[in-house]
């Protein structure tokens, strides 16, 4: 494996399963010196202590990226370890307002906006200026198939996601002269366990219906998403700024 990242300080957030996981794996095999940020202390914890285990320079800061302060202390905690970033997936998100758009209520709705897009603008304002401290970086903010597309009873899911799309190419123009890149991933389904435990069936069931509704006939595998956000991470994406950038075995194709 190469070692795109060595002495790279990069930022997950969601980190602890799924693609954030499967990121900060191949960030940290690739010589990175990540920096995990999730909720869960214990499995945030455990997390590091693998890596490290493996070699790997790895810290985990617990953090709820929908509240200010903590994204800024996060930040705070990556000046002080290392002394600047080089790079951040921001990686948060999850359809918790699920219904038609007369049953979703005013206090979900916000919690859905807060999750999925206010996130990752708290995130953006405190990472951007330490990127511009370092000499320029790359970041990668998680969208989805539905940044670019509507879903029955998904609104503000899609909406929020919509967002980060927005903010994502807004953020790319205003950081774009100091060597700073940013893009949005759109992600059609993917192994995780909140999808096997989201869709109200068995988790082998949930994966099948998934897969079906991509023209490839499958769904991603959490690896496969974190070789792609290794890669616009990289020096190698040097040139890719601004963008959304699918990633959904042909979802939005059609």
């Amino acid at each position: 494996m190469s070692a795109r990242f060595t002495d790279k300080v990069v930022l997950v957030t969601g980190a602890t399963s799924g693609m954030g996981r499967a990121a900060a794996e191949r960030i940290a095999a690739e010589g990175g010196k990540v920096v995990l940020a999730a909720r869960s202390e214990e499995a945030g914890g455990a997390l590091a202590a693998e890596l490290r285990a493996g070699g790997a320079d790895a810290v985990f800061v617990a953090t709820d990226v929908t509240v200010e302060a903590q994204v800024a202390d996060l930040v705070q905690q990556v000046v002080d370890r290392h002394g600047r970033l080089d790079a951040a997936f921001n990686n948060v998100g999850a359809a918790t307002a699920v219904g038609p758009v007369t049953d979703i209520d005013a206090k979900a709705w916000d919690a859905d906006l807060a999750l999925n897009l206010t996130s990752v603008f708290y995130s953006l304002k405190y990472q951007i200026p330490l990127l511009q401290a370092s000499g320029g970086g790359a970041i990668v903010n998680n969208a989805s198939a539905l940044a670019v597309t509507g879903g029955a009873a998904m609104a503000s899911y899609s909406a929020g996601k919509h967002g980060v799309v927005g903010l994502t190419r807004s953020a790319a123009l205003d950081t774009a002269a100091a060597g700073i890149r940013i893009n949005a991933l759109v992600t059609g389904g993917v192994d995780t366990p909140l999808l096997r435990g989201n869709m109200g069936m068995p988790p082998e069931e949930a994966v099948r219906v998934a897969g079906a509704l991509h023209p490839i006939g499958r769904i991603a595998q959490p690896e496969e998403i974190g070789a792609f956000v290794a890669f616009l991470l990289s020096d190698e994406a040097r040139f890719i700024t601004g963008a959304a950038l699918a990633i959904d075995g042909g979802m939005t194709a059609a």
